[in-house]
Formats: structure tokens, sequence, C-alpha cells
């Protein structure tokens, strides 16, 4: 439906929106548009509908025209008032400016009214404009609106014409489908460097054999911090296009655990398949139910990241029988005994980076471009020799090491050699012994607290305590000891595990007696602490 030229030229400019809806809100904005609105926001797409709240008079806002400037595409909907606005008329013309001077893609969607009564000025637009010239608008302003108008007919789009035969959901399908082929989804954020990821990604893609019709479930699995979920993320953005509906359930294990969680994650699921918002399930049983009747004969792209109960997946993916042909099921887990009997003969276990990919990722977080100064290779794999290829252990050293000079970097190996167990956690806990006391008091309240919250609240709660958060958190991200995830905090699960492990171990007392601890965040320990204190 569109040039590449366009689409082309578009990608080359940084875009405030992705797409501007101009529409006749008392036709379709309770219903039609707010339904294509959810739909792209689900999809990933960052589109702009202008509040009628805030218009005063009949001329933009210096805002809008900013806003329909910034737009890398515009959809206008013509429904059957459309033409009695003089603020949709003027929205248009500016649209029709754009698509001219700045090549703007411009798909028209006609619901329920015909494109030919648009070109040829009949009906109802005949007599609306007639109507603003008689209610002393300007000649020349209308003969704008005319000939916008007769240009955006003309163009190729999309007809909804309320028959029996058309399914309103498949035809926003459609145009949300046209307009992701343009913007493109936004993809998950993989890895700063993804050093050795795309050699595993091909081998998960033979086993998904993307060529092949049939329903099919594959498995990821691999020690933590091993970097199942990358991979799976990766995997995540090269195919997503390709099916009707895309769901990733990241740390099903964790938030199965919380209360209604199960419940919580296929609301999520169906949520984003569907691209509805406001799924209701009662209970898992439901869910359960629900999930095959509405997705069976959906082509969907399903990642349930890090599973670790039978139970997790009797109530998100039981059975392939749940899904349209052609779908693809993606299960990380550090159990492979979990994984249900049709995805066991199709499995991929991750493998630890050999010295070479090991070496180029540490590289890449510890001198970040620079050149290696004074510090030698010898060095440099006496250290990784710690890490044993594992890339979050390899991830964090390198994020420690950063612009330190070889006097630390041999302290670093002797801490490592002189640690009693030289196993993962103390690897990663080189970096936590680093931190100033501010650092390691965010760092352990996080751990035990705080992981999944948003940053603006977690700031909030903290510095309430006296600590100085924001500078703290920006020196743990520094450190690859937390990350921002859609504004959440987040932090790799051995990583929560190292942090929980250092408050119980804080005394000889306190790995026996909780109540001795700096911090109680188990349910059973709170409950133990307040029986002994009554």
């Amino acid at each position: 439906m569109l040039s590449s030229s366009s689409a082309s030229s578009s990608s080359e400019v940084k875009w405030r929106f992705d797409v501007f809806i101009n529409f006749r809100g008392e036709d379709v904005r309770h219903g039609f548009v707010d339904d294509l609105h959810k739909c792209l926001l689900h999809r990933g797409i960052n589109a702009y509908i202008d509040s009628e709240d805030l218009r005063r008079g009949d001329k933009i806002s210096p805002a809008l025209m900013k806003a329909i400037e910034e737009s890398r595409i515009a959809v206008l909907v013509f429904s059957e008032n459309y033409a009695s606005s003089s603020w949709c008329l003027n929205e248009l013309v500016k649209v029709m400016e754009c698509r001219r001077l700045k090549e703007e893609p411009v798909l028209p969607v006609f619901h329920k009214v015909e494109p030919g009564e648009i070109r040829g000025l009949r009906g109802r637009y005949g007599d609306e404009l007639a109507r603003h010239e008689k209610l002393g608008q300007d000649p020349e302003r209308v003969d704008k609106w005319r000939e916008a108008l007769i240009e955006a007919a003309n163009l190729a789009g999309w007809h909804y014409t309320d028959e029996k035969s058309q399914d309103e959901t498949e035809f926003i399908k459609k145009i949300v489908k046209e307009i992701s082929h343009i913007v493109e989804r936004a993809p998950l954020s993989v890895a700063k460097y993804p050093v050795g990821v795309g050699s595993r990604v091909e081998n998960v893609m033979s086993l998904l054999s993307m060529g092949v019709g049939d329903i099919r479930m594959i498995g990821i699995w691999g020690a933590g911090g091993v970097r199942k979920t990358t991979i799976a993320k990766a995997v995540y953005n090269s195919i997503a296009d390709q099916f009707d509906g895309c769901s990733f359930l990241a740390n099903v294990r964790e938030n199965s655990g919380r209360p209604d969680g199960l419940v919580h994650l296929q609301k999520k699921m169906l949520s984003e398949i569907l691209w509805k918002e406001d799924v209701s399930v009662s209970n898992v049983d439901q869910g359960a139910n629900l999930i095959p009747n509405r997705l069976c004969c959906r082509k969907i792209l399903l990642v349930l990241d890090d599973v670790d109960h039978g139970d997790q997946l009797n109530a998100l993916a039981r059975e392939c029988g749940w899904f349209g042909k052609g779908s693809r099921i993606i299960i990380t887990t550090r159990d492979k005994h979990v994984l249900p009997s049709r995805a066991k003969d199709r499995v991929y276990e991750v493998d630890l980076l050999d010295q070479s990919e090991a070496f180029k990722l540490l590289s890449s977080h510890a001198f970040q471009g620079n050149q290696m100064k004074d510090i030698s290779r010898d060095l440099i794999d006496n250290i990784l020799g710690y890490a044993k290829g594992l890339p979050l252990a390899i991830v964090v050293l390198g994020a420690f090491l950063f612009d330190r000079s070889r006097v630390l970097w041999q302290s670093t190996l002797e801490k490592l050699a002189e640690s009693p167990t030289k196993d993962i956690y103390s690897v990663l806990k080189i970096s936590f012994d680093a931190l100033e006391e501010n650092e390691k008091d965010i760092f352990l309240d996080i751990t035990c607290f705080f992981k999944g919250w948003g940053r603006g609240y977690v700031t909030r709660v903290l510095d309430g305590c006296g600590l100085k958060t924001l500078t703290g958190i920006q020196i743990l991200i520094d450190r690859s000891l937390v990350t921002i995830e859609y504004g959440m905090v987040e932090m790799h699960d051995l990583i929560q595990q190292m942090g929980q492990d250092i408050v119980k171990h804080e005394s000889h007392e306190s790995l026996d007696d909780p109540g001795k601890r700096s911090r109680l965040w188990c349910y059973d320990d709170v409950l133990k602490y307040c029986r002994r204190i009554r």
C-alpha cells in the first residue's frame, strides 16, 4: 500500500510519535478509534490522539501542529459527520501538507462512508462544506478543505462498511499490521553487548522450524546467568511480526508466586495477544478454559520465561492444541524435567561462553572502546577463569573493572583466589564489596523488598530512610547490579539471591535466627520473629 521510498525516507528521521490519528470524536472515538488506539499501543506503537476537551475555537494549536509534524504516519478516519468539524478539516489540511513536503505516509480509513462520496464531495460531505460557507467561513479555507478531502480520498486505504461479513476486530488488525510494517514493533531490550548471542539464536531458530505449519513447543534450558532470557528476547524480536499475536511473559516463576500470580499472567497473555486491555479472568481454571477458547484459531508466539513448575505450564500452555496452526511456544527453564513431553525432544541447552567470547564480553564492558592500557591478556584470562564462562558473572566483573588501574585488577584477582567457595556468588560479591555504605544499603533493600517496583516509588521510600537513592541507583546500574525496565527496578535473580544471602550471613547468629538480621522479607521469618517478641 505504501511505496518503499516513503518508508525509507521516513526511517531516516527521529519521530516523536509513530502515528497521528485524525478523526471525528462524536462518530468514532468510543469504539473504533479507542480499539485501534489500544491495539497500536499493545503492538508497541506510539499513537497520538488529541483531546477534544482541550480544544479552543477552530484553529489548530501550535502543540497539535507540532504533533502532526513529528508523527511518522497519519491515519485519517473518515466518518459520517467528519466534514461537519472545522477542527478535523484543519488537521486534514496540515496532514496533507506534511505528506507533500515531508513524504509523510497517510493512511485513510473510510468508516461507514463511501470513498467516492468524499472524492466527489457529494452527500453529507458536500452538504457540510456548503454549510461552512453559509456560516461565514473564509472561502479560501473551505477551498483548501475541498482540495485536501479529494487528495486524501484518492489514496489507497481501508473501507469498513459494517456489513455482517466484516468483523471490526479483523479490520483493525489489518490496519495495525500495515502500520507495524512501517513502524516496526518496538523490540525487547536484549543486551548492551550481545556477544555470542547470534550463534545461539540460530540454534533456537533451527528448533523452531519457522517454515513448517505445525504447532511447535521448544525449550531453552541452562543454568542461571547463562542468558536464556536474552536469547529468548532476541528470537522474539526476530520473528514476532510473523504472528497474529505475541506475548513475552517474563519471570514466570517469580510472578506466579505472588497472590493471584497465575491469574495475572493469564490476563496479561490474553491481553497482549488479543490486543485488549479488559480481559476478565476470575480464577486459574477459568483462564485455562478461556485461553484455548480464544486462541485456538490464532497463530501466536508465546514466550514463557523462567518456568520452574508444571502448574505454570498447565495454566498458560498446557497443550499445543490450545493455539492455532503455525504457533510457536518457547519455554526457558533451569529444570529440564519441567518441560512438557511435546517440548522435551526440542530443547536447546545453552552452553557457556568459550574463552574467545568471554574475553570479548569482558573487554566490551571493562574497556568500552578504550585500549586495554597496561592490563595484560594473562591477567584478564586469570580473572575470567573464575567466571567460568558464565555471561552474568563476566558482565558484573567487567562493569566493576571499567576504567580501573592494573593494581585494582590484580587486587580483584587476589580476592577471587582467596574466596573459600570460588563459586558464582563469590564473583558477584566482588562488585558488592566495593560499594560505599549508601549503595550497599540501597542494593540490599532492593534485593529484599523492592525488586519489580517502580523506580520513582523506590526512590521516594529510600530517600525517606535517609539514603541518597538517585545517585545510588545509578551507581548500581553502572555496576550491572540493577537494571531499569519499563520504569521498574529489576535485577537478575542470581544477584538477588546473592544479596539475600549477604543479609542471612550478617552474623553467626543471623543464619539460624532471622531476628538477628537487618532485614526480614519472608512471611514465615517475620511471623517467627513476631511470636518470639510477644
